[in-house]
């Protein structure tokens, strides 16, 4: 059965300007955008005493610095997490590739690792608690994803697997079929519902208990990707890697795992009230 509205993909120029020869794309403005959104809402979060209780916090002039160690982390986790985990073989044959970000070709689960990294540097540079400064990034990491997504869908890759749904949309290079628009599934499940849910948690006194914010995140983002997964076809050079998993599942998986070990241990310890 074919889907009864067809939608075309409505071609968006990945490029967004052109300043001399130096082209800016869509796909780098996501992820400057969402650095520069979530430490604006990092450092508000940290000003707000109410939030933390007694807790020691990152202070707010020292996001500054945090913004660098995570786009470094971001970026060069990011990629070789896709170097890695989803083409190793080609990159293996073509290792001036490899710095090549602008070609496309960025792991999440590696981002979040090398991030991972440089929250635990920044922290240990400036004597603060590692939890501490992993509970205010993961309230606020969400944003990036929602822009890294949308901009998926504009460059357009990572498109979704073809359906027989009432709505689907032809995309180009990924023949005549429609498909499911699996980068704005993940847009909305990955980046806003998370960002309300961890949000809310946030108000709701989460971050006065170590590790939760993060626990939530993790948990989240885990269950939200394994979702969207069945909609998203998998990268060719890997396809289905075992009873219909995806690589994007598998690695999920242990996230979820960790994210649950986060919130065990932040249930176990008194909440730190105000003063």
């Amino acid at each position: 059965m074919m889907p009864t509205f067809v939608l075309p993909y409505p071609v968006i120029d990945p490029v967004l300007i052109n300043i001399g020869p130096l082209p800016i794309r869509w796909y780098a403005l996501a992820y400057i955008a969402g650095l520069v959104l979530g430490w604006w809402l990092a450092r508000r979060i940290a000003a707000q005493d109410a939030y933390w209780g007694v807790r020691p916090r990152p202070p707010v002039e020292s996001l500054d610095d945090l913004l660098v160690y995570a786009a470094l982390g971001v970026v060069i986790g990011g990629r070789l997490g896709y170097v890695l985990f989803y083409n190793l073989p080609h990159f293996l044959d073509h290792p001036a590739e490899i710095p090549a970000v602008w070609l496309g070709g960025m792991s999440f689960h590696g981002g979040l690792a090398g991030a991972s990294l440089g929250i635990y540097l920044f922290a240990r540079r400036h004597g603060l608690p590692v939890l501490a400064v992993a509970d205010l990034c993961a309230a606020v990491v969400p944003i990036g994803i929602l822009l890294g997504r949308i901009a998926n869908f504009i460059k357009p890759e990572l498109w979704g697997r073809v359906t027989d749904a009432p709505i689907g949309m032809v995309f180009p290079d990924a023949g005549p079929l429609p498909r499911h628009p699996s980068q704005l599934y993940e847009a909305a499940l990955e980046g806003l519902v998370l960002l309300v849910v961890v949000q809310m948690a946030v108000r709701m006194g989460a971050l006065r208990r170590p590790g939760l914010v993060t626990g939530i995140f993790a948990v989240g983002y885990g269950v939200a990707r394994i979702i969207c997964e069945f909609f998203r076809e998998p990268d060719p050079q890997l396809g289905f890697l075992f009873g219909g998993a995806t690589m994007g599942m598998a690695l999920s998986l242990p996230l979820i795992l960790a994210g649950l070990g986060f919130i065990a241990y932040a249930q176990r310890r008194p909440t730190e009230q105000a003063a």
